[in-house]
């Protein structure tokens, strides 16, 4: 039997959107000719899939549809949940589904992750499919490549079969915390679950049968139109908005984690996302898209809805003027030479692989007082990109 994907699409992008007014959602924002709901989409073409269901809301489903259609996918169910509230009813609700077969494992997936080595994966998955029974949870633990504070972590014991019990969940630690933690061994806790039917069934039962009521009810009052389910609004409505961790994975006693070591990320911040495009940066650079400054240049490299990717070079002893803008932000990422920052109040030297985050309204400068030149990625996020939105304050080049 084949592995049933579910991709929970109901995020709404406001962990990197400040400005409430151009929130776009992570899996739909064009990366440069992708987007990470299609990435999700081109994983479960594997052949140990079934077709997927997909659950989300009304405000995505024109999305959602053209892009299974651009992406010749015919096969597939969408679950429209009438309110927000979390992913431990968007699971519970998909797995309902009269057509999964009670022992029928199932796999979520967030249309938001990013996973390189998609084969290695998928076989991954495939042999520990014979791992699942009625009871038990697995997650996804991914080995850390730095001490972030943007994930949660696993701790786990190797146990009989070469399974991986979770022994312990840590949210979010601070960085020092988070170096201890993997010094322990801990892993990034992925968000992505693999189970049977009826062990998800048995587990919200028994710790959650409030809220399997709702769903099973909201399920089977639903409407159903072109391969889409509106579930029914007076229970769904009536859910305990909480997430599948909290609801579940706290509570349930045979959790395992599948520890891997691969390029994964969430894309959760605009550093996650600078980093993508500066591991690609030859694929996007062009010369026509180059320009002299006195201070040394820029070139655009990829320009998407509401957001403007651009490499900067600070020349030795320059400097860009002290500066403002009205109707964007800025993301920051060095990745050559340690320049001086001014935001606001605040000064500072920065170094490689940190970022800096310039707010909209925010007096920044960036200046350069090393032979090295200094290169930073810059994400530009708002309403307007061009550079006629620059109000300059103090430059050395005489242009304020």
């Amino acid at each position: 039997m084949k592995i049933r994907p579910i991709i929970l699409c109901g995020g709404s992008g406001t962990r990197l959107w400040s400005n409430s007014k151009i929130n776009q959602p992570k899996q739909f924002i064009d990366f440069g000719g992708w987007t990470l709901f299609e990435k999700t989409i081109s994983r479960i073409k594997s052949p140990i899939y079934d077709h997927p269901i997909i659950s989300t809301n009304i405000k995505y489903l024109k999305e959602i549809k053209k892009i299974l259609k651009i992406n010749k996918v015919k096969k597939y169910k969408i679950l429209l949940e009438p309110s927000k509230k979390n992913t431990a009813p968007a699971i519970l609700s998909s797995a309902l589904l009269d057509d999964i077969p009670t022992d029928q494992a199932l796999i979520f997936f967030p249309a938001d992750h990013l996973i390189e080595n998609e084969i290695f994966f998928n076989k991954v998955v495939k042999k520990n499919t014979k791992n699942l029974n009625e009871n038990n949870l697995f997650l996804f633990g991914i080995k850390p490549t730095s001490p972030s504070s943007e994930y949660g972590y696993l701790l786990t014991k190797k146990i009989k079969g070469n399974l991986n019990k979770v022994t312990k969940f840590i949210e979010k630690p601070i960085s020092t915390k988070a170096k201890k933690i993997i010094k322990n061994n801990g892993y990034w806790n992925s968000g992505m679950f693999f189970a049977r039917k009826d062990s998800i069934i048995n587990n919200f039962k028994k710790h959650q049968l409030t809220m399997y009521n709702y769903c099973h009810n909201s399920l089977m009052k639903s409407i159903i139109k072109n391969k889409v389910y509106y579930l029914d609004k007076t229970y769904f409505n009536k859910v305990k908005a909480i997430s599948f961790d909290y609801a579940i994975l706290e509570k349930a006693k045979q959790i395992n984690s599948i520890n891997l070591s691969i390029s994964w990320s969430d894309l959760g911040s605009w550093r996650e996302i600078s980093k993508i495009y500066y591991k690609n940066i030859k694929k996007f650079y062009s010369k026509k898209n180059v320009t002299i400054r006195p201070w040394g240049k820029y070139v655009n490299l990829f320009g998407g809805k509401n957001f403007l990717v651009k490499e900067l070079t600070i020349n030795s002893n320059s400097s860009i003027s002290l500066q403002k803008h009205f109707h964007r932000s800025e993301h920051w990422l060095i990745t050559k030479g340690k320049p001086k920052i001014t935001v606001n109040e605040n000064k500072f030297f920065s170094s490689i692989n940190t970022s800096v985050f310039i707010p909209t309204g925010a007096k920044h400068r960036i200046e350069n007082f090393y032979k090295t030149p200094v290169k930073i990625l810059e994400i530009q996020t708002g309403l307007i990109l061009k550079e006629k939105d620059i109000v300059r304050f103090k430059d050395i080049y005489n242009r304020s």
